[in-house]
C-alpha cells in the first residue's frame, strides 16, 4: 500500500458527511483509505480529479461521498477502524476506547 506519510503521520481518508461512506461502502478495497495519490488530490481539494483517478484505479466503486472526504492524520502504526452510520464515517482509535465493564 502506498501511504501518504508526513512527519510520522499517515493520511487516513474518510467521509464524515451523511449520505455515503467512502471506505465503508467500498470495503473490498481497503487500500482506498490510504492511497497517497488520492489523499494528495483531496488535500488540494481537487475533487473532480480525485473522482477521475478513483474511477480509473477502482472502476466498480461507489464514489457518491467523494466530495465529502476528509483527511485524518494518525501516527504511523496506530490501530484504528472506521465506523459508519447513515453514511457518516468516524475514526475510532483502538487504544482510546473507554470500555464499560459489567
Amino acid at each position: 500500500m502506498n501511504k501518504l506519510i508526513r512527519d510520522g503521520l499517515v493520511a487516513i481518508l474518510y467521509s464524515p458527511g451523511y449520505g455515503a461512506g467512502w471506505s465503508t461502502w467500498n470495503q473490498e478495497y481497503p487500500e482506498m483509505v490510504f492511497d497517497s495519490a488520492l489523499a494528495s488530490l483531496i488535500e488540494e481539494e481537487k475533487y473532480s480529479e480525485a473522482e477521475f483517478y478513483a474511477n480509473l484505479k477502482w472502476p466498480d466503486i461507489y464514489t457518491g461521498g467523494l466530495d465529502q472526504i476528509r483527511i485524518c492524520w494518525l501516527p504511523a502504526g496506530t490501530e484504528f477502524r472506521i465506523n459508519e452510520h447513515d453514511g457518516s464515517e468516524t475514526i475510532e482509535v483502538k487504544n482510546k476506547i473507554d470500555w464499560l465493564v459489567a
